[in-house]
């Protein structure tokens, strides 16, 4: 995807992605790049709050796309609206080069512990 992260704290995730090779047949940038982009950057955002202890699942994630991009990069910026014990989540704007707004993203993460060992395998 090559995505690049340009800024990264609990409240606020800024990345970057290029449009060449996240494209569909008709050369636009493809939808579900942009929710790729969405997920990675608010789920980022959402390890940070639930820290080391624990990880962030995303049970939740919506995208409307407003215009296509053809060329260079689109940015993604999270925000954090809210940071629970339990639930984050991050409203994701994603923006063309010219700062046109190309998707609007919320995705919601769960923060569940981290398992201190795994599981016994399951016989079959």
């Amino acid at each position: 995807m090559g995505i690049e992260f340009l800024e990264a704290t609990a409240e606020r995730v800024v990345g970057r992605m290029p449009v060449e090779g996240n494209t569909q047949p008709y050369g636009l940038l493809h939808g579900g790049a942009s929710v790729v982009l969405a997920e990675t950057l608010g789920s980022t955002g959402a390890a940070i709050h639930a820290g080391a202890e624990r990880i962030a699942v995303g049970i939740e994630i919506n995208a409307t796309h407003h215009r296509s991009a053809t060329s260079g990069h689109v940015t993604g910026v999270a925000t954090r609206l809210h940071g629970g014990r339990s639930l984050a989540t991050y409203d994701i704007v994603i923006t063309d080069e010219q700062g046109r707004r190309v998707c609007t993203s919320r995705l919601t993460c769960m923060l569940r512990d981290r398992e201190l060992q795994a599981p016994p395998p399951r016989d079959r």
